[in-house]
């Protein structure tokens, strides 16, 4: 069986991404740009032979890009089912369309636009060196989540937000700072959301829930039980649920209508995962709040600058207050 049958077979066989009935067309596959993001978030969640894949295109893309499906497979010590396996749960139809992106990413790389800076941070790197290597990081941890997220879902948690009677958010610790960040900004346009910070009173909120209603989960590893249980409660009650995640095949998803996917930032000892998760769900956050005031924003408007008009004398004052003292 040659290389291309035995490829046409693999996907004809389907998958975890195959549905049925299916008279929607297949999503476009990522963007060359996109390859790497989408290896970092989805590895995690990957089997081990599956990684190995990942890993040899993400580290050689144009090594890779000249290998078959054969080839490959050999490379990386597993079979050419698994690599194709790889190549559409990365988002692309099968391994010839992934040999096209890791070609073009391979180009984008040789024109000098790979990054000339590391960012693992030594103890005594200088402070000029630990700026410009966390900027980097975050710039590409943001790259990274831009490129994989998925807009439909984008687009219907913003239907839903900006419809919902009332929106409760849950995070525990650096996340529950993302959620508390979204709630203060939906209050500012006038819209009624909640982040409890306490894990029984999220639980005990998620019961009042009821559909019109949502709930949304901020959790980077997709399995923080007191994350969980509000979005499952709430999942429960009816309310359309958003979950938030570094993981999309986590526990956390089970009970998610709609999933929204940061990217997966490399962990440090100088840098753990909570600093470079909440950028990029930070930027989820964003997404989220822009489109909904984008969605109401006849009412958004004026209750924005309503608000910065009641704290306006609070900002004066203390501008008076600082020229005083200075002078």
């Amino acid at each position: 069986m040659t290389d291309e049958v035995k490829e046409t077979f693999v996907n004809a066989s389907g998958g975890r991404r195959a549905t049925g009935g299916g008279s929607a067309p297949p999503a476009p596959p990522p963007a060359p740009a996109a390859l790497a993001a989408k290896v970092r978030t989805l590895a995690p969640s990957m089997t081990r032979s599956m990684q190995r894949v990942a890993e040899a295109v993400a580290g050689d893309p144009a090594g890779c890009a000249a290998l078959t499906v054969t080839g490959l497979a050999e490379l990386t010590g597993t079979s050419e089912a698994t690599v194709v396996r790889t190549a559409r749960l990365l988002g692309y139809p099968g391994y010839r369309d992934l040999r096209l992106a890791l070609a073009g990413l391979a180009a984008q790389q040789q024109s000098g636009r790979a990054p000339a800076i590391t960012t693992d941070i030594a103890v005594d790197d200088p402070i000029a060196d630990v700026v410009a290597k966390l900027a980097y990081d975050e710039q590409q941890t943001l790259a990274d989540t831009a490129a994989g997220l998925d807009t439909v879902q984008l687009g219907a948690a913003v239907a839903a937000l900006t419809a919902a009677r009332r929106t409760d958010v849950y995070g525990i610790g650096a996340s529950n700072l993302v959620a508390q960040d979204l709630t203060q900004k939906m209050l500012r346009i006038g819209l009624i959301a909640h982040a409890p910070g306490d894990p029984h009173l999220a639980v005990t909120n998620a019961v009042q829930l009821r559909a019109g209603d949502v709930a949304l989960a901020i959790t980077h590893s997709g399995s923080t039980g007191d994350v969980i249980e509000p979005l499952r409660v709430a999942f429960e009650r009816g309310a359309t649920t958003i979950a938030i995640t570094g993981r999309p095949d986590s526990p956390v998803t089970q009970y998610a209508d709609h999933v929204l996917t940061t990217s997966t930032a490399r962990e440090s000892e100088l840098r753990p995962a909570a600093m470079s998760s909440r950028t990029s769900q930070l930027l989820v956050v964003d997404c989220l709040f822009v489109g909904v005031a984008q969605r109401t924003y006849e009412s958004a408007a004026p209750a924005l600058a309503a608000s910065y008009e009641a704290l306006a004398h609070r900002h004066g004052a203390l501008r008076a207050g600082v020229g005083d003292r200075r002078a």
